[in-house]
């Protein structure tokens, strides 16, 4: 079930009203009643991929509880490995599979010993990438004694399937979201009325921006072997306008939500491309994610404190990771390792936590410098994104020979002006209106913006 669909209309104002004027009285009956919407919510995609969530709700579950009713370290210890081989096995069964069987009769083939295994025809389940590491974390937590177990399963299966952010995040903690479980909770106006306000700019930027863009995208990168270098890179900037305002739009919809039904999601975007650097960046693209490998990857290694060459290893690792958990291709590794290495020189230069306020704090408008850095910024993490968005290696090579070519006679308006005049303003008054509000990361604070937006969706 998408946001943007007839069916969650319809779905979210049914569970709003069972949720409280029916089950407002039981905290149980409330926490069951998400459960159950959660799973008709991700069924709807396919309910064959429920046991999945099940499965992996239980087996955390119970881990969870043997965990802490251990005395012995090295039986806790091999009961967290169960948990990381469960939600692992199943992460790379799904997701993983196929590319790893192509590389290895490539690999076979390449040695001179063609082999002819049978793929299957594997069905990836939405959001598994992310529910997965949401349950994982939980017993990683219990093991190192940051929290307690919850002997409530209902409340546990909650936090695993709550709905807003099941399939595509935040990755919510255990420490932060399961206790909002365990309290009882009472409807709060200005709470719920923030939640809409911040769902309808998520619906804006993933209507409005996003998916409009999108079908330039589609036309530049499917047809890029005809197109002008100009019209190359308007392509690069498009797509990193329109991953941003998907992603960052749902996350925004999905803690929206989750405000309706009293529920506090950590933050997840911070207007990233409002970044003075890479390493600003990171820290305010996909919150959740970065953090999560931060501390359940990054810091483990040995983080910061392994030297130089130890340093090295973890950012790239972190990085390359990251790229692989978002796609089983090798695009996806190309674009993490291509991010590691524009990171890598601030941090071992120590100037990765250099910019750590808003940039242009308290000023109407940047200085030249600062315009200059973050324009920067986002041209390099755009060139990034060539191959997030290329379908193989091969396609995003040659994308970036044909920037560099100048082929098609450079700048030619009849070839790019259908790109341009029909998009461009929609998202300079996006920028626009995001940069008056940065910082405050609430963009719609009034009655008349509400409406305004409201417009927009409706007649864009």
């Amino acid at each position: 079930m998408l946001f943007n669909s007839l069916e969650f209309a319809i779905f979210l104002p049914v569970v709003f009203i069972l949720y409280w004027f029916v089950a407002n009285k039981n905290l149980k009956v409330q926490n069951f009643l998400i459960v159950v919407a959660s799973y008709i919510f991700y069924g709807w995609w396919d309910w064959r991929f429920l046991s999945l969530i099940f499965f992996s709700t239980l087996v955390d579950y119970t881990i969870g509880l043997q965990i802490y009713k251990q005395n012995n370290k090295k039986r806790q210890k091999l009961f967290l490995l169960v948990s990381v081989f469960v939600n692992l096995g199943l992460l790379g069964f799904f997701k993983y599979y196929n590319f790893f069987l192509e590389n290895f009769v490539d690999a076979f083939r390449f040695l001179g010993h063609p082999i002819n295994p049978q793929g299957l025809n594997i069905v990836l389940p939405v959001g598994i990438s992310f529910y997965t590491f949401q349950t994982m974390s939980y017993t990683i937590d219990v093991y190192r004694k940051k929290i307690e177990p919850t002997r409530d399963f209902i409340a546990f299966a909650a936090f695993v399937s709550f709905f807003p952010q099941l399939v595509a995040g935040p990755i919510e903690r255990a420490s932060n979201l399961l206790p909002q479980f365990h309290k009882k909770r009472n409807f709060d106006y200005e709470s719920a009325k923030e939640g809409v306000h911040q769902m309808v700019w998520g619906l804006l930027k993933k209507i409005v921006i996003a998916d409009n863009i999108a079908k330039y995208v589609d036309v530049i990168f499917s047809d890029y072997e005809s197109q002008s270098s100009i019209v190359l890179l308007l392509g690069i900037f498009y797509f990193s306008t329109q991953i941003y305002a998907d992603f960052s739009g749902y996350s925004d919809i999905a803690i929206g939500v989750s405000k309706l039904f009293g529920f506090n999601l950590m933050t997840n975007f911070t207007m990233p491309n409002f970044s003075r650097d890479v390493a600003e960046y990171w820290r305010r693209w996909h919150i959740s994610l970065s953090t999560w490998f931060r501390d359940y990857l990054y810091i483990p290694l040995g983080g910061s404190r392994t030297g130089r060459w130890g340093v090295f290893r973890n950012v790239m690792i972190i990085f390359v990771v990251s790229g692989f958990w978002h796609g089983a291709n090798w695009t996806f590794i190309f674009w993490g390792a291509f991010n590691g290495l524009l990171f890598l020189p601030l941090i071992l230069a120590k100037k990765n936590r250099k910019y750590l306020d808003v940039v242009a704090a308290g000023r109407f408008m940047p200085s030249f410098k600062e315009i200059y850095m973050v324009i920067q910024t986002f041209i390099l993490i755009s060139l990034t994104r060539v191959f997030f968005r290329s379908p193989d290696l091969y396609t995003s090579f040659n994308y970036f020979k044909g920037i560099f070519d100048f082929h098609g006679g450079g700048f030619r308006l009849n070839q790019i002006e259908r790109y341009v005049f029909e998009i461009i303003p929609l998202i300079v008054f996006f920028y626009l209106w995001e940069w008056f509000r940065r910082e405050k990361y609430t963009v719609i604070n009034t009655k008349f913006e509400l409406l305004l937006a409201i417009i927009i969706i409706i007649m864009v």
